[in-house]
């Protein structure tokens, strides 16, 4: 059996990959290494917790003895590195979190996996994200060779965790990929983010903040399209390589939402219009990117990759998982989640 840890599996995109890779090999044994902060949710992952290849460790990548401690019970084989704060809001009001995290805590994982893990036929895989390429105008795409150009405190701090996984590979010759993606969505998201916030703001008849004009501009990745992905690179892809994943599905900020307001008017029965009578706008936030899009081509002609689930489809069966999923909802906005991991770990 070969150990797979995978850090922030109890978040939301890595909640997914833990999933298609417990079921999807049963000669791994997954290691979910989470600290379980405010988007780890072991609820999200009930329907594996018994696996016989599923192991749960709750620990945090800032603690340096205790990463290596773990990466020394289990010598992996390979690292599928989720782990961040990633929410921009949070970087503009509390920097050095993110910095702690995500710097740090990428060279804390880095110098485990090179003293415990098997750098000589084994992987270390970081995921990014396309905010570390900056801004883009009403043209162009992102590639792997896009110069960086981070605007926020938490872009800046995925872009100096990808050039210390990078610098890794150059200097010490870990075997590393890197994977930046665009904006996922999907279930399990926790609702700080765009889609699950108005989501609950139309059911709870609350406004609908939306930044500027919403204007900028955002490519949407179906989550379970990226877990496919992060699979097929973290076996496939090839050494000191950087993979783009995109959705090629653009959407203004306000056009995405008076879509959702459409469809939510539909479901709850409501009259068209009343949830977009719910949208305010408020003051952009500082440092504001306009517009993201991916190329993914390389990763497409390369590996053989594609999204295989319509956005129209996709983002369907977001919206029908949160209706239909009203407590986990409750618990996540209330805070009562982080009680599961008392119930299930501390007997």
């Amino acid at each position: 059996m070969k150990n797979i840890i995978i850090t922030g599996g109890a978040g939301f995109i890595g909640s997914h990959v833990v999933r298609l890779f417990v079921n999807q090999y049963p000669n791994y044994n997954i290691i979910n290494l989470d600290a379980l902060t405010y988007a780890g949710n072991l609820e999200n992952l009930r329907d594996i917790e018994n696996a016989k290849n599923y192991i749960f460790e709750k620990a945090d990548i800032r603690d340096a003895d205790t990463i290596s401690a773990i990466f020394n019970k289990y010598k992996p084989f390979g690292v599928i590195h989720l782990a961040a704060e990633s929410h921009v809001d949070r970087s503009i009001s509390s920097p050095m979190d993110f910095v702690m995290t995500n710097v740090i805590g990428t060279v804390h994982l880095l110098n485990a996996f090179r003293a415990h893990g098997d750098v000589e036929n084994g992987r270390f895989y970081h995921v990014s994200t396309d905010e570390v390429y900056g801004t883009l105008g009403d043209d162009g795409k992102f590639t792997e060779t896009t110069a960086y150009d981070p605007n926020s405190p938490y872009s800046a701090s995925k872009a100096s965790s990808d050039h210390f996984v990078r610098a890794y590979h150059e200097t010490y010759k870990l075997p590393v990929v890197i994977s930046n993606c665009s904006n996922n969505y999907g279930s399990h998201h926790f609702p700080e983010k765009l889609i699950p916030l108005m989501i609950n703001n139309i059911q709870n008849n609350k406004p609908l903040p939306v930044y500027g004009k919403g204007e900028n501009i955002r490519d949407w990745l179906y989550v379970e399209d990226h877990a496919k992905a992060i699979d097929l690179i973290f076996h496939k892809g090839t050494n000191g390589e950087t993979y783009n994943i995109g959705g090629n599905n653009e959407w203004k900020n306000i056009d995405l939402v008076h879509k959702l307001c459409e469809i939510m008017d539909n479901k709850l029965g409501r009259n068209p219009g009343e949830s977009a009578s719910l949208i305010t706008y408020v003051t952009d936030r500082a440092g504001h990117d306009f517009r993201y899009a991916i190329d993914a081509s390389k990763l497409m002609n390369e590996l053989g990759w594609k999204p295989s689930v319509h956005f129209d489809q996709g983002f369907e069966k977001t919206i029908d998982w949160y209706l239909q999923n009203q407590d986990w909802l409750t618990h996540v906005t209330s805070g009562e989640y982080q009680k599961y991991y008392q119930e299930m770990y501390s007997k």
